[in-house]
């Protein structure tokens, strides 16, 4: 189960609510590091995954299906008239209610049970709280502050507590969010991923078939990608450029394939 996430998802809102209580109307409106969207939309999307977590929106029977991204931009699109005070109070409004809501999918049915999400892929209920940790830990450290962000403010220095459900979706998600990636590794030639610091560890990514498989598998590898885990948030999600970040070993030209088109959500 996803108790670990759990944590970290509490601990990610206690520290989104240290920097969104204390925001000026300038930091508010100041660009975020994720295109498209100011302070104020990043934290719009966050409070706005809370409320359709507790009290979701009933969808009419002929919506179109959109895809992932563009879901959470029609959510933060409905809310640009909205202003400062209102998004900080529909996080503040949700938040609690939609960590106890993760908490009652860590225990069965619920926690075993597989639901899509979008062109994200398909899921256990209970690594709904890795998602959501990934979004915190993504979205306040990378895009809202400093240095990736706009704001200046003193966070938490990583630590596993928080980083190691983050790297867990990212390493989930990786073989369901880019369908084609297994095309990048050969079926005989596995790559290791060595990250380092708090919440890393060693996984293999090898081709089964039409699927990429990460695991701990000891097949022989043909090359060895190594960065800092709270490096692969960021190259991992293309917020900065993979060979800044990435020591590679072995076979180059397999590791930089796979590394050029990798791109999770």
């Amino acid at each position: 189960m996803s108790t670990q996430a759990l944590k970290a998802v509490q601990l990610g809102v206690g520290d989104m609510k240290d920097v969104i209580t204390s925001l000026t109307p300038q930091e508010w409106a100041a660009p975020s590091a994720c295109a498209g969207w100011s302070v104020q939309d990043l934290v719009a999307h966050l409070s706005s995954n809370f409320k359709e977590t507790v009290d979701p929106t009933p969808v009419p029977p002929d919506a179109p299906r959109l895809a992932a991204e563009r879901a959470m931009d029609a959510l933060v699109d409905a809310r640009r008239g909205w202003s400062s005070e209102q998004v900080r109070e529909e996080y503040l409004g949700y938040c609690d209610q939609a960590v106890a809501v993760l908490a009652s999918m860590q225990e069965e049915p619920l926690a075993s049970t597989v639901i899509p999400l979008a062109d994200l892929g398909h899921y256990p209920m209970h690594q709904l709280a890795d998602a959501f940790a990934f979004d915190h830990y993504c979205h306040l450290r990378m895009d809202l502050v400093a240095p990736g962000g706009p704001v200046e403010r003193t966070l938490p220095a990583p630590d596993g507590t928080r980083l190691g459900p983050t790297i867990g979706w990212m390493l989930a998600g990786l073989p369901q969010m880019q369908p084609d990636l297994h095309a990048t590794v050969e079926v005989d030639r596995p790559l290791t991923l060595v990250l380092t610091g708090p919440g890393g560890g060693q996984w293999t990514i090898r081709r089964d078939g039409d699927v990429l498989v990460v695991d701990d598998s000891a097949d022989p590898v043909v090359a060895t990608i190594e960065s800092d885990g709270d490096a692969f948030v960021r190259w991992g999600t293309t917020r900065t450029p993979w060979r800044d970040e990435c020591q590679v070993s072995g076979d180059t030209n397999a590791a930089e394939r796979f590394l050029d088109a990798l791109n999770i959500i």
